[in-house]
């Protein structure tokens, strides 16, 4: 009898895929890797991984149960043209979907919308503050995602620190957590997590070892609730200093760091179909 695949559940931006402005490419020119295009928006290329990372993503949806989990919308998510075999299962909206073969699980969805307006500020509230307190100086789009969340799209270098700093606050007392990603501020439920939908993927795969990786504040609640997980050199985390038991630090950054972490997953997985882990 075969072993137990593993679930393997990654964020995507800046973990596994990265945009042109994120692949931190600091070797001469002529060692860079080999780069393919993994998403395409408005006719342009716009997320990349190395060739040999697609080769192992490719290889680890072979040998595992890989579930892309990302806080990108459905349509978002649908832009990527990942390699290897088509995920059966997959998580957006930072847990609000749980996509099967593609197509999001209502009751799921329904369970998750019934917990947030038990235990979070309503959404409106929170996009209502988003517009009032933030400068048109800075802001470049306000934006609604899935009717679960909202984010801002920002000047970085015009953002005020402490803004963001009393956003958090704000909303921490409304049952909302806040992330600042790349040019990205996004204002969550606090419920609304990654984790809890990985919880119910590996209940229903059977998997009794998950692996997890993931950049941002937004990605702790899935690298602590995995039995092994991953992060990178940059991100939130990193600039957080933030670790705990089961989770690898790694040196690397930028798409390096993505070709790393699927060598790690890949090297885990084989290790358990073979009995060692």
């Amino acid at each position: 009898m075969s072993a137990p695949k593993v679930l393997v559940a990654s964020d995507l931006d800046r973990t596994l895929i990265y945009s042109s402005a994120a692949l931190a490419l600091t070797m001469p020119d002529a060692r860079a890797p080999r780069l393919l295009s993994v998403e395409v928006h408005e006719n342009k290329p716009l997320s990349y991984m190395t060739e040999t990372a697609a080769g192992l993503l490719t290889e680890l949806g072979d040998i595992a149960y890989f579930v892309p989990t990302t806080t990108r919308t459905r349509k978002q998510y649908q832009r990527i043209n990942l390699p290897g075999p088509e995920p059966e299962y997959a998580i957006c909206a930072n847990g609000g979907h749980l996509l099967v073969d593609g197509v999001s699980d209502l009751d799921w969805h329904r369970a998750v919308q019934e917990r947030l307006a038990a235990e979070c500020a309503p959404l409106d509230e929170v996009r209502e503050h988003l517009e009032r307190t933030a400068d048109p100086l800075w802001v470049r789009k306000h934006r609604i995602a899935e009717d679960l969340f909202a984010y801002l799209v920002v000047e970085r270098e015009l953002l005020p620190e402490q803004w963001v700093k009393d956003l958090a606050v704000w909303a921490e007392s409304r049952g909302w957590t806040v992330s600042l990603q790349g040019r990205k501020i996004y204002a969550v439920p606090r419920p609304l997590t990654k984790s809890a939908a990985v919880r119910e993927v590996a209940r229903r795969t059977g998997a009794l070892l998950t692996l997890a990786a993931g950049d941002s504040l937004l990605d702790a609640d899935l690298l602590l609730a995995a039995d092994r997980g991953w992060r990178p050199g940059h991100g939130e985390l990193a600039e957080a200093d933030w670790t705990a038991p089961a989770i690898a630090v790694l040196p690397e950054r930028g798409v390096m760091a993505g070709e790393r972490i699927l060598r790690e997953f890949v090297g885990v997985c084989t290790e358990a179909g073979r009995g060692t882990v």
